[in-house]
């Protein structure tokens, strides 16, 4: 790696990103802009950024640490993924645009009361700040290792970065860095593949190399109980999470939704393969990484393959990437509490101007958990163990019982309180009490299936019961006529409101054009100091270059 060449190309385009940030600080005027891009986002811009939004460094890291250990398990764990977004296309998505609610915990308090929502809020915002702490965990060891900096600092400085660009742009901001990094990290992905199969000597001599069972669908611990039970915990966490419910709501309708759905579920079917052969062919190269040393797997092998310039674009990347899912979860998060807690509860006359300085402080608060929990990820077990433990103990308890109130007339506020903090309380104790009292501890598939099983099966009981004695839930039947009350009202169009928003949409399309331009002219650059493969760089700057045009023409298509 020359440092010098690299250590420039973060700089450069690490400003780069940032002043994009500050280009967006004059378009959110109000919350709608500022959280929901105006409800009018383009659904490819939305379906690119949920996908990057569930993207980070920690794919490289939690699952290149997998795919170096046990091979294409890996792909396959990362195709339930692509499942979990068909059935949000299908059933999900369109349901939560046609709620006609900003937020999921806007709806959740139209649908099952304030105690209901106020409770999910404060575990939404709690979970949130562990999982992102983690994925800034994830991208801090690559870059401190990279660079050979100490971890500590990287992280704090990288957190404080983060926080910065989401406080300043809002989600315009958030989702153009989205689209900049699915660029970036594709091109240095389809780079580095044909490099490192290269440098093992071709594509036979890694066939041979590679450990037994390498290339079965499942492996290890992750067996098909396992498989499933992810998959059905990504119908819930990609249709059910806020920060995803976030990317639906902010386009214009509910078919929209689905689209932005559907081009996240195409995207993981490919994306996985692309990702996870480069830690594949590194275990090939250098088969004696142990431990927590496999998390650095995918580094080692960009480190060992990649000409000048390139290790320092792809860590942007991947730091932005990160950077992208996190700043999406604090402007979600942000969003809940300005618009859920400050506004619905603390002050709600609030002007515009004195929400978005609370939307803006906000982040930098829950920002900084974010960071504190970054920093005592490594003394809870690495990556892997901390991102699977807390989607098992989490995500079925605090996201299955929304989306059921989505289709369900009958299940009212107080059973979903018992039915997540039921679920929760099993889950941890099975997760921590027996393993420290009994020495009994349940296997990675069965945690899983525990954690998004058990609600379902108290929510389904609930159901049946309450059909058996033909309730109505109360909360239901407020909510139908409020909806009855708002299609009678007579919606006067705000053609200033309109037109700010289409300028908004026309400007985000330009920017993002002009980026790609940017990026496209740092790779023609970097062709001068690369002495392998400078031909496929020179092909793939051109690439984006040519995409570059499908935003600007987009842009010219927006009526101001």
């Amino acid at each position: 790696m020359n440092s010098l060449i690299d250590t420039s190309v973060i700089v450069v385009f690490s400003v780069f990103i940032m002043l994009i940030g500050f280009l967006f600080a004059r378009t959110g005027r109000n919350l709608k802009s500022f959280f929901a891009g105006g409800e009018a986002v383009p659904w490819f811009i939305g379906g690119l950024s949920l996908f990057m939004s569930f993207f980070s460094a920690g794919t490289f890291v939690a699952w290149g640490s997998i795919a170096y250990k046990y091979g294409w398990v890996a792909i396959t764990i990362q195709w339930t993924m692509c499942i979990g977004g068909l059935v949000t296309g299908l059933y999900l998505a369109p349901k939560w645009k046609a709620t006609g609610n900003l937020t999921a915990a806007e709806f959740i308090k139209e649908r099952l009361g304030d105690q209901v929502q106020k409770s999910f809020i404060y575990i939404f915002m709690l979970v949130s700040l562990f999982i992102k702490g983690s994925v800034l965990y994830s991208v801090a060891r690559l870059v401190g290792s990279s660079l050979e900096f100490p971890l500590v600092p990287v992280t704090i400085v990288l957190g404080i970065f983060m926080i910065a660009y989401t406080a300043v742009g809002g989600l315009w901001a958030v989702m153009v860095t989205d689209i900049l990094q699915f660029v970036i990290l594709t091109a240095a992905v389809l780079l580095i593949i044909p490099l490192a199969f290269s440098e093992a000597g071709g594509v036979s001599t890694f066939l041979e190399r590679v450990p037994e069972n390498f290339f079965h669908v499942v492996n290890g611990e992750y067996t098909w109980g396992f498989v499933v039970a992810f998959a059905l915990y990504h119908i819930f966490y990609i249709g059910g999470n806020w920060t995803f419910v976030q990317r639906y709501t902010s386009v214009d309708t509910p078919k929209s939704a689905s689209k932005v759905a559907f081009l996240f579920a195409g995207l993981y079917i490919i994306s996985p393969v692309l990702w996870m052969l480069p830690p594949m062919i590194y275990q090939t190269m250098n088969p004696g990484l142990t431990g927590l040393e496999t998390e650095n797997a995918y580094l080692m092998v960009c480190k060992q393959v990649l000409p000048a310039g390139l290790m320092g674009l792809i860590l942007t990347g991947m730091y932005f990437s990160t950077s992208a899912s996190a700043n999406t979860a604090l402007n979600v998060v942000s969003a809940v509490f300005t618009n859920d807690i400050y506004k619905g509860t603390i002050n709600p006359k609030a002007s515009d101007v004195r929400l978005m300085k609370v939307a803006r402080l906000s982040s930098w608060f829950f920002g900084v958990g974010m960071i504190i929990i970054a920093l005592i990820v490594p003394y809870i077990g690495g990556i892997v163990e901390f991102t699977l433990s807390v989607g098992a103990i989490t995500g079925g308890p605090l996201l299955a019982p929304p989306i059921w109130a989505l289709f369900s007339k009958r299940i009212t506020g107080k059973a979903t309180i018992y039915v997540t903090v039921i679920s929760l309380v099993v889950n941890l104790v099975f997760k921590i009490v027996l393993p420290l009292l009994m020495d009994y501890k349940l296997s990675r598939a069965n945690e899983m299936l525990l954690g998004v099983a058990l609600p379902c099966v108290l929510l389904l009981i609930y159901e049946l019961y309450a059909a058996s004695k033909g309730w109505i839930s109360e909360e239901y039947q407020q909510l139908q006529e409020r909806r009855i009350a708002r299609k009678a009202e007579i919606v006067e169009v705000d053609e200033k409101e309109a037109l700010e928003i289409r300028r908004q949409n026309r400007f985000g399309l330009k920017v993002i054009a002009f980026a790609l331009a940017f990026i496209a002219l740092l790779l023609y650059v970097l062709c001068a100091f690369t002495a392998k493969g400078t031909i496929l760089v020179a092909g793939i700057a051109t690439v984006i270059l040519l995409c570059s045009l499908i935003p600007f023409f987009a842009s010219r298509k927006v009526v101001v």
